[in-house]
């Protein structure tokens, strides 16, 4: 049996496991099929066994150790064994081995890099006042769940690209990270438009963009009255039309510290507004699954209070049916006992009226052969008594 081998393969020295060990390096994106491939030029048969990088047996020649269907074999023999792994995950990133028992075992180590592949970027732009009065346009552009981390750049017009303020904010132990690109304009026409163009690994060549037209931003501006608001790519906002446009990368720190307290400043009510309904929601869904789950609990257990009462009855039923045939069968045995008590009396007066009469006339036989016995004894007695006659003598 396959964990037979499997015992022995453990008092396999981990020495000899890496006397020959190659490492190959495959690189694959998230949700795609994964492909290992292990096989030797030896002829001498033995064993091949795939590990996963936890540690844990994928399959063992042709048999299967996790019960997990996204593992398939692809092909087995005497030096190969080929394996698939479907919809891979950032979990499944790490060193898979291949282990080909013979003598000495050799070991092949497969580093598999997963790719996530960026979200689609969104743009936000929000009006920003300086200190002297100025005023401009803050674009953001955010993109999600990256691995590696993507490049992000501002492409002005058709001609000019250049680099923002970039910010990396990792998540799951550092596997995946949302960045954020910022950028500052302070002039600008109606025609001009700002691209935003994020590039990864993953996407082989191919560049996801998020484009911002001033002319809706103008339109906007103009309807609000220089109310300061952020508006999204759909619905940008407005700013006094001028006839260049002037772009200066966000490098000052000074000025950044400056752009985050005006933004803390002009939106905390909104803040705290998003927040209370957030939480409103929160709790209102919570309300209504705990309404849920104790209706259906309350159902539950009326359910069993039924079935147990159904039990109940049956079990009574049945009980008192036992008893009307115990109580029959009693009365039919107290009759039946009854029955044969009067007729073994009949029977023992009848026999022992026959048998007093046979007693009397036993004896009256034995009376009377005594009688005949003594008479008998009597009359010899008297001839040995007689007298001898006179005469003879």
């Amino acid at each position: 049996m396959w964990w037979r081998v499997v015992s022995w393969l453990a008092w396999v020295p981990l020495q000899e496991a890496f006397l020959t060990n190659h490492v190959e390096t495959i690189t694959v994106e998230e949700g795609h099929t994964l492909t290992l491939n292990c096989s030797t030029s030896l002829k001498q048969p033995a064993p091949i066994q795939w590990l996963a990088p936890s540690g844990f047996t994928i399959f063992l020649d042709d048999h299967s150790a996790l019960k997990n269907s996204k593992y398939q074999l692809l092909q087995h023999s005497t030096n190969q064994l080929s394996i698939s792994v479907s919809n891979i995950t950032l979990q499944d990133e790490g060193v898979y081995k291949c282990l080909h028992y013979s003598n000495p075992v050799r070991t092949k180590e497969v580093k598999v890099i997963v790719l996530a592949i960026p979200s689609k970027p969104t743009l936000e732009a929000s009006v920003l006042r300086g200190q002297n009065g100025e005023e401009g346009v803050v674009l953001k552009c955010s993109t999600a769940r990256s691995k590696p981390p993507p490049q992000i750049t501002w492409k002005v017009g058709n001609s000019l690209e250049l680099y923002g303020r970039t910010h990396h904010d990792f998540e799951m132990n550092g596997k995946t990270c949302n960045t954020t690109s910022m950028l500052r304009v302070y002039t600008y026409s109606k025609t001009s438009t700002v691209d935003c163009i994020v590039r990864h690994k993953g996407l082989q060549g191919r560049n996801l963009a998020a484009s911002f037209q001033f002319e809706d931003w103008v339109a906007d501006q103009e309807a609000a009255s220089d109310v300061p608001e952020k508006s999204s790519l759909s619905s940008p906002g407005t700013q006094p039309p001028t006839p260049t446009i002037s772009v200066m990368e966000n490098s000052s720190t000074s000025e950044t510290d400056k752009e985050e307290k005006e933004k803390n400043t002009q939106s905390p009510d909104l803040t705290s507004e998003m927040n209370s309904q957030y939480i409103g929601l929160v709790r209102k869904r919570s309300g209504i699954l705990l309404l849920t789950l104790v209706s259906f609990l309350i159902f539950i257990l009326l359910i069993i209070v039924q079935l147990f009462i159904m039990k109940l009855r049956k079990a009574h039923v049945i009980w008192k049916k036992e008893n009307e045939i115990s109580d029959h069968t009693v009365e039919s045995y107290r009759s039946r006992s009854n029955n044969e008590e009067t007729s073994s009396q009949e029977k023992n007066g009848q026999a022992s009226h026959p048998k007093s009469c046979m007693s009397y006339i036993t004896q009256l036989y034995t009376q009377a052969k005594a009688k005949r016995k003594e008479s008998a004894q009597h009359s010899t007695l008297e001839e040995k008594h007689s007298p001898i006659p006179e005469n003879i003598v």
